[in-house]
């Protein structure tokens, strides 16, 4: 019996990597080893790669919403993205209501 696998998110439900800036760039760029010394510079030049992005902003959301924590996403980094997933946590719990 054959096993078929069918992927529970779609990783491009929207088609906006094939817009990507990054989209012919080496992606060791964005996958940096350390944060530190000649790491860096290539923190950099990711950075600048994705400030250029035209879908910057749906790669930083599909970052966060499917929890990517190595790499730069979005032109963020693995602890920018930690803090904006915790903000957005915190915004999606329920609220006490007063009466």
């Amino acid at each position: 019996m054959a096993v078929t696998w069918t992927p529970i998110f779609d990783w491009d439900a929207e088609g906006w990597r094939v817009d990507a800036a990054c989209r012919h760039t080496n992606a060791e760029l964005f996958f940096p080893a350390g944060s530190t010394g000649a790491a860096v510079d290539q923190i950099d030049a990711a950075r600048a790669v994705c400030a250029t992005c035209p879908v910057k902003e749906a790669c930083l959301q599909f970052a966060l919403e499917t929890n990517q924590e190595a790499g730069i996403w979005g032109g963020t980094d693995e602890d920018e993205r930690r803090k904006l997933r915790r903000g957005w946590r915190a915004s999606q719990r329920p609220r006490p209501v007063s009466v």
